[in-house]
């Protein structure tokens, strides 16, 4: 006869099940997976897909990693990663996007006090377009092509205007009093000298240019740039191991110059460690950037 008092019962049969549940879901779940992921074939991805050179562990086949100097300037003699938005980049503690659309254009400049009292100014911050127009002009260099862009000005930043004036039915300003290069700060010379007939001025900073019609300016830049898209532009995790077949091929000739060996042999390699489309028809090709290294210093 069970003389124990109900609310103690459902004490103990609570415990019973946490006990229980905590075994299988705590334990028995756990090594289970962790036996699955041994299996033969899956035991390298579950383990992080690691890649080791003589013995030591250099990264992962999976996350993309940087390959600067100390001073954060590329290495020559490695083809470079895409760009990175996770943590201060290539972070796999912070892995994120930048979260910022098309329509980011507009800089938000630095007050020119703090700048000469060499502090940062934690509300200063670039727009997707000049974040995309300086990455162009920075590759274009380290590559020795033109790294111009649609919309970006030969300083690297966003070609932008603020054209100041009455506005017509349409919401259009047709008859400027004021226009202002937004992403230029003042004393720069604007990357255009006047816009229908107005001269264009350098972003005053603490003006309020509100009110003001945003104008993108395309400039001559050819339609197909030289600098690849994925050179420019950040991956959703911030992490992707992988650059374009076009962006390897780019680089190809300044990692061969730099290594003093025969370009072909460098796009030997690239040919090599080029991965087709998932299943054949999703995605592009592309190239793992760890491995291609690798082998670069085998070779």
């Amino acid at each position: 006869m069970n003389t124990l008092p109900g609310g103690l019962r459902r004490h103990l049969a609570a415990l019973r099940a946490l006990l229980v549940l905590t075994v299988i879901c705590g334990v028995l779940y756990p090594l289970a997976i962790t036996a699955v992921a041994q299996v033969p074939g899956l035991e390298g991805r579950a383990d992080g897909s690691l890649v080791s050179v003589n013995g030591t562990t250099v990264g992962s086949s999976l996350i993309g990693q940087p390959f600067t100097g100390e001073d954060g300037a590329p290495l020559k003699r490695y083809f470079q990663s895409r760009p990175s938005n996770a943590g201060d980049g290539h972070d796999p503690t912070a892995t994120s996007a930048s979260n910022l659309g098309p329509e980011d254009i507009v800089d938000t400049l630095p007050d020119p006090a703090l700048v000469k009292a060499g502090e940062e100014d934690e509300n200063a911050r670039a727009g997707l377009l000049t974040q995309v127009c300086a990455r162009s002009k920075a590759v274009g260099e380290l590559e020795g092509v033109d790294g111009s862009r649609p919309y970006c000005t030969p300083s690297g930043v966003g070609a932008v205007l603020a054209v100041l004036g009455p506005r017509d039915a349409d919401g259009v300003v047709s008859q400027p009093t004021k226009v202002v290069s937004l992403n230029e700060a003042c004393p720069a010379t604007p990357f255009i000298s006047g816009y229908k007939g107005v001269e264009v001025e350098c972003n005053t900073h603490g003006e309020d240019y509100g009110t003001g019609q945003i104008v993108p300016i395309r400039g001559t830049a050819p339609a197909k740039p030289a600098v690849p898209a994925d050179a420019v532009t950040a991956s959703g995790s911030g992490l992707d191991p992988h650059i374009s077949v076009a962006y390897a091929r780019l680089q190809a000739r300044r990692v061969a110059q730099t290594r003093g060996i025969p370009i072909a042999q460098v796009t030997a390699l690239i040919d090599e460690h080029t991965t087709g489309r998932s299943l054949g028809f999703m995605g592009e090709p592309a190239v793992n950037v760890l491995e291609l290294n690798i082998d670069l210093d085998k070779s």
